[in-house]
């Protein structure tokens, strides 16, 4: 009877969600029915669709570098996609129908952008908190996420619609954060420390965490992908003048990591642990986001050198004293690799812009946007975290970490 209650309701909320999104488009602009239309230079146009589609297809690896732990390698690709369906729409409506805009003047592929990176941002947070949750509330996550980012997104660098960020208001530069490393792998590690800490979920540092080679392969799979494609990340609304230097650096910052990353590892653990290493090579391309188009490419290999080391040092070293200090487990180590490099990138901005004497760009304007994303993204995230744990009800042990409540499975149960 409970589940068809259950159903019951959740069909309502379709049927009243579906008849309310009819109704916003029968109120939109009538002149982008016959279909879209765009302008300036086609081939840019082009050039950002594919890029669209390259930071989806990241997005969706994203959640093979998550699969190793045994028992919730399908709960952990739902949570994935429940997330970023949640943020991505959430996202698109709060630029079109808060801002007042019509639909031709707010869709068009810098807006798809924005609204996929918003959307693999939630995907790497909730990496802190992965099997703390019942399946639905991954789903509220990505919605409550997309007013979080847009803040951060209007403090850096304003809201895109001919509005500034504060950030400029108060000092007279935007940010200078080309490929995310505040913007996407800060917030995202302190959004998902914020929900972490709020749920302080202590059954979690009794899980197991068991693999399986297979499982580790997919993890595999995915980092070396996700390494291929980081340059279009990092370049996706650069103009495409600067893209191939965006790649360079990208490319060469990413090489340091991989060298690093495995010396740190076999020198102080003898042996390379897959999911230490497979995490730690990913920290050059974080690292090179904020100073991307400040350095050159031995200057991109040196940072890359640098950031394996500080994420692999973190894994092995800083994981344990900061779990056990917030009281909290970062399930996935997402603060060892997008928060530590996320804020060495930013630190080598800061320096590199007096340096190099980079125009438009600010120090001061760096480092308070930095420590700014830090503060917005953790409060925020304890907010939405606290709103998380008060509406997840009973959460029996045995779904810690186990995705057995929601799927049908065929196997036979291990004897």
């Amino acid at each position: 009877m409970k589940m068809y209650v259950k159903t019951v309701v959740a069909l309502a909320a379709f049927l009243m969600v579906a008849v309310i999104s009819f109704v916003l488009f029968l109120s939109g602009d009538s002149s982008a029915s016959s279909g879209y239309t765009t302008t300036g230079d086609t081939g840019l146009e082009n050039f950002k669709f594919v890029k669209n589609i390259m930071i989806w297809f990241m997005l969706m690896l994203v959640a093979f570098l998550m699969l190793f732990i045994k028992k919730y390698e399908w709960g952990v690709a739902l949570a994935v996609l429940l997330s970023a369906a949640g943020s991505f729409v959430v996202y698109l409506a709060i630029k079109q129908f808060l801002f007042g805009v019509s639909i031709e003047e707010a869709w068009n592929q810098d807006l798809m952008l924005m609204g996929v990176i918003c959307a693999i941002t939630v995907v790497i947070a909730i990496g802190c908190f992965l099997g703390k949750l019942k399946m639905w509330q991954y789903f509220v996550a990505g919605i409550l996420f997309a007013p979080v980012f847009l803040i951060v997104e209007w403090f850096l660098f304003g809201i895109g619609l001919e509005h500034e960020g504060l950030l400029h208001m108060v000092f007279g530069f935007n940010a200078s954060d080309a490929g995310g490393s505040m913007l996407v792998h800060m917030c995202a590690a302190y959004f998902g420390l914020g929900v972490a800490i709020a749920l302080r979920e202590k059954r979690a540092f009794n899980e197991p965490m068991y693999t399986t080679t297979h499982s580790v392969s997919f993890v595999w799979l995915a980092s070396m992908l996700l390494w291929v494609l980081w340059p279009s990340f990092v370049t996706a609304l650069l103009p495409a003048d600067q893209v191939f230097w965006g790649m360079m650096v990208c490319y060469l910052a990413g090489i340091g990591s991989i060298i690093s990353a495995w010396i740190v590892c076999t020198a102080i653990q003898k042996k390379v642990n897959p999911l230490i290493y497979t995490y730690a090579m990913l920290a050059g391309p974080v690292a090179i986001g904020a100073p991307l188009l400040m350095i050159g490419p031995w200057a991109a290999l040196v940072i890359g050198l640098i950031a394996g080391v500080i994420s692999a040092l973190s894994f092995i070293y800083l994981h344990p004293r900061l779990t056990k200090a917030i009281g909290a487990l970062d399930v996935m180590g997402v603060h060892n690799l997008h928060g530590v490099a996320g804020w060495f990138g930013a630190i080598v901005a800061v320096i590199a812009i007096p340096l190099y004497g980079i125009d438009g760009a600010d120090s001061l304007t760096n480092l308070v946007g930095a420590i700014g994303v830090f503060a917005i993204s953790i409060a925020l995230g304890i907010v939405i975290g606290f709103v998380l744990k008060l509406t997840r009800g009973k959460f029996p042990d045995e779904h810690m970490f186990s995705d057995d409540a929601d799927f049908i499975k065929s196997e036979k149960p291990a004897e």
